[in-house]
């Protein structure tokens, strides 16, 4: 661990069923913190890993998840909560009060900027307000006043990871869609070179935007990506980034046309799951975003990259076993309790 970085502290992190919050897990062990892995599903891959703390909690819409939470927090002498997937983030920052006053750290955006980021609908609101090029989008009340021939996407307007998102060229097919997608909006459909930008914004409203190609998108996931830079993308990141008013580790994404026009699609108010990446690249993310999360200064220096550099993602066998063998209490593991 680099000596110029925090003692190790014990750092829960949500989600670990999906590639964020796993690969997030994986780098704050490899800084030498202790890592208390917490999913809703008990066959998450994240709480398999060797040398965590895994604990099954409900999801993040379960009314028990705030005392479940707050219980962990105290019982495993948790340091910080930082959340892997969108879903935790709403609950975390109603609770943020709560856990700061048992010394618990956060480092989250304002309620009203989660909203935004979650919501699409008002996503697309802030940034046409700010002057933001988005795509149009329609609720599904108004997709009579589509332009006809207009490449469309319909996708829950709360919806994460790619997930009931479906992509049409006839009105008829918007319309059969919204019937079955959930609280579902229309979007016109954009073409290009799509690309994610890794940001940490310190507390200050300072942005680092590491910039890097979507090559080879699958389910939603990058598969092939190589980082690049372009200055006009970054300067929409960043205006994107103060519009949003985010904080801490995010990501956003976009597209960049054929005549090098930029259009930004969404902003995740959470680590993406390419971050590594930016970190092969040369940017520190996790470990400057640890020094932010205590409320140490982000050092922007170590958050620079170079352009050029590429990732291949592939499936792997994590663990094969017996599920009658798992159990995850902490005092079968010699945790607090």
């Amino acid at each position: 661990m680099p000596t110029d970085q925090l003692a190790p502290r014990r750092i829960l992190v949500t989600g670990v069923g999906a590639h964020p919050g796993l690969g997030l897990t994986r780098s704050l062990m490899r800084l030498g913190h202790k890592v208390i892995a917490a999913d809703a599903s008990s066959l998450a891959p994240g709480l398999l890993l060797p040398e965590v703390v895994p604990q099954v909690i409900p999801r993040a819409d379960d009314p028990g998840y705030a005392g479940t939470m707050t219980g962990l927090c105290r019982d495993l002498a948790v340091d910080a909560v930082v959340a892997g997937i969108e879903n935790d983030v709403p609950p975390l920052v109603d609770m943020a009060p709560q856990l700061e006053a048992h010394g618990v750290h956060l480092w989250l955006p304002d309620a009203e900027s989660v909203r935004a980021c979650i919501d699409k609908a008002a996503f697309h609101q802030v940034l046409t307000k700010h002057g933001i090029a988005t795509p149009r989008t329609w609720r599904p009340e108004a997709i009579d006043r589509i332009p006809a021939g207009t490449e469309l996407v319909v996708k829950p307007r709360r919806g994460h990871g790619a997930q009931s998102v479906h992509f049409v060229d006839r009105l008829e097919q918007a319309r059969v869609l919204c019937e079955l997608v959930p609280e579902p909006m229309v979007q016109e459909r954009v073409h290009g070179s799509e690309f994610t930008a890794d940001c940490l914004v310190d507390r200050t409203g300072r942005a680092s935007v590491i910039l890097r190609r979507r090559d080879l998108v699958k389910a939603g996931l990058a598969a092939v990506s190589t980082t690049f830079d372009d200055p006009t993308v970054r300067d929409l990141v960043v205006k994107t980034l103060d519009a949003i008013r985010a904080r801490g580790l995010c990501c956003v994404q976009g597209f960049i046309s054929d005549d090098g026009a930029v259009t930004i699609t969404e902003l995740n108010v959470r680590v993406a799951g390419g971050f590594l990446l930016a970190e092969a690249a040369g940017a520190e993310l996790v470990s400057q975003m640890v020094n932010g999360l205590f409320g140490l200064p982000v050092d922007h220096d170590r958050l620079t990259y170079r352009p050029g550099v590429f990732l291949t993602n592939y499936v792997e066998t994590l663990v094969v076993g017996d599920i009658a063998e798992l159990d995850f209490t902490a005092a079968e593991r010699g945790e607090p309790s």
